[in-house]
């Protein structure tokens, strides 16, 4: 990238930051403009910035970027308030992602786009978790009851470690379907990413917790270093995992996990750091998105991926979302809500890059165009509606007043953004 990209880039996260506030309510949304731009100024748009995506630069931002996303995602949950009153995330996550991956996997199969059994599981995998930050206002708006809008958050938070482990599997039976002769070393290989991944994160997570406990206590710890060594604590899971054979992603969403669970001193400035400099890259990431990947796809888009993207936003998530609901006690609109705000997005993205890039896959191609165009609906589809819906979900929940299940208390945690809540205007 020559100097001329940096400032063309530069100067439009500035512009953006200048405006921020005022988008947060709207139908824009910040993945949506960062695509949006990376679309612009691209090799599709007025091609102003010069980008290759083999380059192992952009492989490193990701990363980097799923390294602490997968950290402070796992980080920022409680999960002993988890268990104690937020019974809808756990349905979510323990009923209805399993068969949101199940249904994926039978639509990518039927559908003529070439994929085999595992092919079609891979993508089903990379698919399922969501992003809460596409539509942000849902998930920070006080029009929406903070039950219904901390599930959201919380499977968010957790749905792309928990997925991370099927993504590998999927990936290593497809690899192996791929070359019969090679299958054994390709399951024995997963088993052992899997399986010392977690070691690795509980380790580290275990003694960051308690080394920064040590050090909030005595009075060693600035406020200005509680930030990097966050930072430091994700990224020696992550290389201790892949030094041992392990993976160094699910040791980065363990370690996270371990260490929020344990903290006492609970440093607000660590997870203002991560956040922060997480937001940074997030919006990387979607500018990438939008000036290599989109267009790289474009050309492999037809009508049974279009179909499958869609109903992949829709049928794929409402279906699995309201079999988990059934005895939850909550209104036909919350299980609607709950299930059309499953937006595909970051996560999606950086599995797919990195691991089809990574192992050998047949119908990586498939995959990853099927991936970019369902997120690329997704940007689109759920952050125009974010905002009307929370208001329109907000005013149903006034009107069934306080006797709605919906509208029970529970603790609020913070959102990607590192907001807890936010009142709507």
């Amino acid at each position: 990238m020559n100097l001329l990209g940096i400032v063309i880039i530069a100067a439009g996260v500035l512009l953006f930051a200048l405006i921020s506030n005022r988008l947060r309510e709207t139908i824009v949304s910040p993945p949506m403009v960062f695509a949006g731009f990376g679309l612009l100024i691209g090799g599709s748009g007025f091609h102003l910035v010069e980008w290759d995506i083999g380059h192992g630069f952009i492989h490193g931002l990701a990363e980097v970027t799923l390294i602490l996303v997968l950290f402070s995602d796992a980080a920022r949950i409680d999960l002993r308030q988890v268990r104690n009153d937020h019974n809808l995330p756990v349905r979510l996550l323990l009923i209805a992602l399993p068969l949101i991956v199940l249904a994926g996997t039978v639509l990518g199969y039927l559908l003529p786009m070439g994929l085999a059994l595992w092919q079609a599981a891979l993508l089903a995998a990379i698919l399922a978790p969501t992003d809460a930050a596409l539509g942000q206002s849902v998930v920070s708006s006080t029009r929406v009851p903070a039950r219904i809008r901390q599930a959201l958050n919380i499977e968010s938070g957790l749905n792309d470690g928990i997925a991370l482990p099927l993504v590998l599997f999927f990936a290593c039976l497809a690899s192996a379907a791929h070359g019969p002769s090679d299958g054994q070393n390709w399951l024995l290989f997963g088993v052992q990413q899997i399986g010392l991944g977690p070691v690795a994160g509980i380790v580290i997570g275990f003694a960051g917790a308690h080394l920064i406990d040590l050090a909030a206590k005595n009075d060693w710890l600035t406020e200005s270093f509680e930030g990097p060594a966050i930072l430091a604590m994700a990224l020696l899971a992550f290389a201790g995992a892949e030094i041992i054979g392990g993976n160094g992603f699910i040791a980065a969403f363990v370690s996270g996990a371990v260490f929020g669970n344990l903290v006492r001193s609970r440093c607000g400035f660590i997870f203002e750091f991560v956040e922060s400099e997480g937001q940074l890259l997030t919006l990387a990431t979607f500018l990438i998105f939008g000036a290599l990947l989109l267009p790289a796809a474009v050309g492999r888009f037809d009508g049974p991926t279009l179909l499958y993207a869609v109903l992949s936003l829709t049928l794929v998530r409402l279906l699995p979302v309201a079999i988990s609901l059934i005895g939850a006690k909550v209104k036909a609109p919350t299980v609607v809500f709950l299930g059309w705000f499953g937006p595909r997005g970051l996560a999606s993205i950086l599995f797919a890059l990195l691991i089809l890039e990574k192992m050998s896959v047949p119908g990586a191609e498939t995959i990853m165009a099927v991936t970019v165009l369902t997120v690329a609906l997704s940007i689109v589809m759920h952050g125009v509606t974010a905002a009307p819906a929370a208001r329109w979900y907000g005013a149903r929940m006034t009107v069934a007043g306080g006797v709605a299940e919906e509208l029970r208390s529970v603790s609020e945690m913070p959102t990607r953004d590192g907001s807890v809540e936010r009142q709507s205007s």
